[in-house]
């Protein structure tokens, strides 16, 4: 084992190469040489003491070692890249760059207008936005806000609930020009549902309530949210779609909303430490404000 800590260059070849599964790929990835990328990969494994890559038809295929090493690389990456972000926003004045995680339809259809509003009042204010419907590790620092549709568990968290999200069954006016408009959830079973594909621990919680929503009825599945909302468009089916988001376009129709109700809990996450960071409580009390508006009715 070398004595010498591994530098932090090598950690981030190493991410590299798991993520894009070569050194061709690596070298790309991070705008360095593939000799580079292999040099660095070899000084990681004489600094651990094991092989972290073997080579296949299809690359480079991960050992275990390399499996149980990931999760601390990823740590390091979202650390430094946590460093960078607060090194750009020092001062009092709200710039620098802010870390947003959000859920497909969140992030894509309600945060932007909000974004929007945050950019013009501070020009300073460089947002990364990440979509996800996984729940982003704040204290690990793999974003500094989240909007998040479950309540949060970990401690040194800032929260704040932003209220429900009501969800209803919606369909475009075109398709039930051409099937009809159902009247009961019994007629549900002669149209076309748009719905998942694998069933999530918040999935099996609707399930207990409306067992009839199971995944054999539906004739579009998949777990996008968004692709779930493109097919609600297009005229495919009945979906599940954010009754505030629908109220914004007319050419969504709600169904049933007597016999079909969600509530979508929705709370903002920050990590304490940030709490005082002017950029951060900015974009914090914005999100806020924007999101609260739009569950306004």
């Amino acid at each position: 084992m070398s004595r010498t800590d591994p530098s932090w260059d090598l950690y981030r070849s190493f991410l590299a190469v798991l993520r894009e599964g070569s050194l061709s790929g690596a070298a790309r990835a991070l705008n360095l040489t593939q000799p580079t990328i292999a040099r660095h990969v070899a000084m990681l494994e004489d600094a651990v003491g094991c092989t972290l890559f073997l080579r296949s038809q299809r690359g480079l295929a991960a050992t275990q070692a390399a499996l149980e090493l990931q999760p601390y690389a990823e740590a390091l990456a979202a650390t430094a890249a946590a460093l960078v972000r607060a090194a750009s926003g020092q001062g009092d004045a709200v710039r620098g760059t802010v870390r947003v995680t959000a859920s497909e339809v969140v992030g894509a259809e309600v945060l932007p207008p909000i974004l929007t509003t945050l950019h013009e009042l501070h020009p300073g204010l460089v947002v990364e936005l990440v979509l996800s419907n996984e729940v982003e590790d704040i204290l690990q620092r793999d974003a500094d806000i989240a909007v998040r549709m479950v309540e949060p568990v970990q401690q040194a968290l800032v929260v704040r609930r932003i209220g429900d999200i009501p969800l209803g069954l919606h369909a475009h006016p075109a398709y039930l020009a051409r099937r009809g408009t159902p009247r009961t959830l019994e007629e549900l079973e002669h149209h076309s549902l748009i719905g998942f594909d694998r069933e999530t621990p918040a999935i099996r919680n609707v399930l207990r309530r409306m067992p009839w929503l199971e995944r054999t009825r539906f004739a579009l599945r998949t777990d996008s949210d968004l692709a779930q909302l493109a097919a609600i468009r297009a005229g495919f089916g009945i979906g599940v779609c954010q009754v505030p988001l629908a109220r914004r376009e007319p050419r969504l129709v709600r169904l049933l909303p007597d016999r079909f109700a969600l509530n979508l809990g929705t709370w903002l996450v920050m990590h304490e430490d940030l709490r005082s960071t002017p950029r951060c409580r900015a974009v914090f009390d914005g999100l806020a404000s924007g999101l609260k508006s739009h569950l306004s009715p």
